[in-house]
């Protein structure tokens, strides 16, 4: 029986979450992103690399529509959440970011108490039908953002006063408070310390376990110690996706490995 719970549990983290075909992406006259096909699991962190300007983070914001608020950005192609186009007509890109949460490179907390940050989602979504419901979502969003226990004697208190790893793991509770499947992370540690960078890792880890984990990162060191599957993009192009052990040890484009071994970049 516990052999069959086992290959259930790893059949479930191979399943996909997200699926884009032949997605372009243009600023005006400039092209950003160049026909990427991907298939992205669910229950697994996959990492994004590749060189500044390479369309890593543009690629990103296309899986929650962020570049819709950006009047010469053109999207075309496909992408798919369980099986529904996000660039349906019919999709609000509102609910959909509440599907897809997206914590941003530097934190930023709202200007409101830390209760109040995480409350601000499931208030406008409507998730909560009474204050003692709400302070259930509250507690539990901050559990899983690993910053329950240093704070919940202040909730009462600004975000903002809170130390910069605080911050991005309060940032993180913010995103997983409206209860998403996918979470989005642009380089959630480069404004980070060592230590403060170490527990956002050890975070994103424990977070996979319920949620398709999407992550930019500058850093080829974090990016093979938190995930289970890398892309590489340069110029542009998807140039290659596979588990991120295969990806760092034995690349089969040459631009990647000249990118990890340093001569481009």
């Amino acid at each position: 029986m516990n052999n069959m719970r086992k290959i259930e549990r790893d059949v479930k983290m191979t399943d996909t979450k997200i699926t884009a075909r032949s997605v372009n992406v243009h600023y005006g006259d400039t092209h950003a992103i160049k026909d990427v096909d991907v298939n992205i699991a669910d229950k697994t962190v996959t990492a994004f690399i590749g060189p500044s300007g390479c369309g890593k983070s543009t690629f990103l914001r296309c899986l929650n529509r962020m570049n819709d608020t950006i009047d010469i950005c053109r999207v075309t192609g496909e992408i798919k959440i369980d099986d529904k186009d996000i660039n349906h007509k019919s999709v609000d890109p509102v609910q959909l970011r509440a599907q897809v949460g997206m914590v941003f490179q530097k934190p930023n907390p709202f200007p409101k108490s830390i209760y109040d940050n995480i409350a601000y989602g499931p208030r406008i979504h409507g998730l909560s039908k009474s204050k003692s419901e709400l302070d259930e979502i509250v507690e539990r969003a901050l559990r899983r953002g690993a910053i329950w226990d240093e704070v919940k004697d202040r909730l009462d208190q600004p975000g903002t006063g809170l130390s910069g790893g605080q911050q991005q793991r309060l940032c993180i509770a913010r995103a997983v408070a409206t209860e998403p499947e996918v979470l989005l992370m642009d380089e959630p540690c480069s404004a980070l310390d060592p230590i403060a960078t170490a527990q956002v890792e050890e975070l994103i880890d424990e977070l996979r376990q319920d949620y398709s984990v999407v992550i930019v990162t500058h850093s080829m060191q974090q990016a093979a110690r938190v995930s289970q599957k890398t892309a590489f993009f340069h110029l542009g192009n998807l140039v290659e996706f596979n588990d991120t052990g295969e990806i760092f040890t034995n690349p089969s484009d040459p631009r990647t490995e000249s990118y990890i071994t340093g001569r481009i970049g």
